[in-house]
């Protein structure tokens, strides 16, 4: 099914990802997963799990990153309060809000790091907090190696990132 979020006191649907949005996701979660967990950095969880950064904003971003520092936002339901990492994994239905309603969500509400991908168009951009907004920090794409500001020492080989090209369904 489909995916509900708040976003800005208004609950918004999402139908359910493409095939190549999940391929991305997964392959992500193999790569980022091991990393954090070898250097006992914290925790990754995937979408769908709440955000709740406040009564009016309950997001579920894709991938999150929780510092040990952080930790104690997780609890057994949902997180309360602020991921370090938040990645959108850009779909054709939520691109546009994604990059503007959710990312301005995310810095009011402190998320230092969020990556926003587009598997569609293999582009990946990394944005830092700095102070109230993004900067975006780093764009990569096709087959070259994303090195996170946030994990320093991996690298990520986008063309494992990307996935499989997928043949459109004639309908």
């Amino acid at each position: 099914g489909n995916r509900y979020e708040v976003i800005e006191g208004e609950l918004v649907m999402a139908p359910a990802p493409r095939v190549s949005h999940q391929q991305c996701l997964i392959s992500l979660i193999l790569i980022v997963g091991p990393h954090v967990k070898s250097h006992g950095l914290g925790e990754v969880l995937a979408a769908p799990c709440d955000v709740v950064l406040d009564a009016h904003n309950v997001l579920q971003p894709d991938l999150i990153f929780i510092s040990r520092d952080r930790s104690k936002v997780v609890t057994e339901l949902n997180l309360q309060g602020a991921p370090d990492l938040a990645v959108e994994i850009l779909s054709p239905s939520t691109a546009r809000r994604d990059r503007t309603q959710k990312m301005r969500i995310y810095a009011r509400h402190g998320v230092p790091h969020l990556w926003l991908i587009d598997a569609q168009a293999q582009t990946l951009e990394e944005f830092v907090l700095d102070g109230s907004t993004y900067r975006l920090t780093s764009t990569c794409g096709g087959d070259e190696t994303f090195r996170p500001a946030l994990f320093p020492g991996l690298e990520i080989p986008l063309k494992e990132v990307w996935g499989q090209p997928i043949q459109e369904q004639a309908s």
